[in-house]
């Protein structure tokens, strides 16, 4: 058991942490697990997840909208970096399905600019096999090929 005063001397590292960048109960975890008992770190997060201040679904679609704004990426790689960030595979899936017409358009699009880019410099099979290497879909190259 703890007490309130302990509680509340963590919580305040943890929404400091929280409030700094958005983060996901992953981060947070691993942040925090050498640091925090288990216990009261189970119960900070529980509380700083109903106050809104953890979200990992809004997280998600952020940081979507983020990579879809400033990069040129694959459904694939998006997934992968949202692996790294700790985010369950159940609840990147769930969102990908919920959005994929969207991720599907924005993915053609990034093979496009990449291929635009390139096609200047490298062969088309070279620029084939490094978007395939990127994780695009080959139904999407066949796409932007023709």
């Amino acid at each position: 058991m703890y007490t309130p005063e302990e509680f509340d001397k963590y919580k305040t590292k943890v929404m400091t942490y929280i409030l700094y960048k958005k983060r996901t109960e992953s981060e947070v975890r691993k942040k925090f697990c050498s640091v925090i008992e288990e216990e009261i770190l189970d119960d900070i997060i529980e509380y700083v997840k109903e106050a809104g201040y953890i979200n990992d679904q809004e997280y998600i679609k952020k940081l979507v909208q983020e990579y879809m704004n400033l990069k040129e990426m694959s459904i694939r790689e998006m997934k992968l970096k949202l692996y790294q960030k700790g985010i369950y595979a159940d609840e990147i899936n769930d969102y990908i399905e919920e959005n994929r017409e969207m991720l599907e358009e924005y993915e053609l699009n990034s093979a496009r600019k990449i291929f635009d880019k390139k096609k200047n410099l490298k062969d088309k099979q070279k620029i084939t096999r490094y978007l395939l290497n990127r994780g695009f879909d080959p139904d999407i190259l066949s796409k932007i090929e023709n």
